[in-house]
C-alpha cells in the first residue's frame, strides 16, 4: 500500500476506526461489533483490506473484544509499554494499523495466544463473499472445516 492509496483509504474511516488504528486507540469493552459475532469468514485491515485473521481462529474469550488464536497471514508485533503495561502490540503489515495486543493467556490446545483485537481495526468478509471480494484463496480455509 502506498502513502497515497493509504491517505485516500483513511479519508473513508470512520472517527473510531481512524482513532484506533491511527492512534493506538482502543474501543470500549463489549462494544465492538466483532465481540460477539461468529459468522464464517475472514477479518481483514478496514485501512488496507490486508488479510488478518479467520472466523476459524476466532473464540469467546470474554474479555470484551474479539479474540483469535493466531492470524492467517503475518502482522507485526511491537513492545507497548503505555499505560504502566508491558504489552506486546499487534499491528498490520502493510499499512501498520494498531490492531490491538496479543497474551499468552489463550486456549492451550490451540497454542496459547489470545490475539485481543479491536472491531473498529476489522472489516469482516463474509465466507460466501470471498470470491467476489478478492479473498478467493482463503476458502480453502473453509475445506473440511467443523
Amino acid at each position: 500500500m502506498d502513502l497515497n492509496e493509504k491517505q485516500a483509504a483513511l479519508k473513508k474511516l470512520s472517527k473510531e476506526q481512524y482513532e484506533v488504528t491511527q492512534h493506538a486507540a482502543t474501543e470500549y469493552p463489549f462494544s465492538g461489533k466483532y465481540d460477539d459475532f461468529f459468522e464464517e469468514g475472514i477479518y481483514v485491515d478496514v485501512v488496507s483490506g490486508e488479510p488478518l485473521f479467520s472466523s476459524l481462529d476466532k473464540y469467546n474469550s470474554g474479555c470484551g473484544w474479539p479474540a483469535f488464536t493466531k492470524p492467517i497471514e503475518k502482522v507485526v508485533y511491537k513492545r507497548d509499554s503505555s499505560h504502566n503495561m508491558e504489552r506486546t502490540e499487534v499491528r498490520s503489515k502493510d499499512a501498520d494499523s494498531h490492531l490491538g495486543h496479543v497474551f499468552n493467556d489463550g486456549p492451550i490446545d490451540q497454542g496459547g495466544m489470545r490475539y485481543c483485537i479491536n472491531s473498529a481495526a476489522l472489516r469482516f468478509i463474509p465466507k460466501a463473499d470471498l470470491e467476489k471480494e478478492g479473498y478467493g484463496k482463503y476458502l480453502a480455509l473453509f475445506e473440511g472445516a467443523k
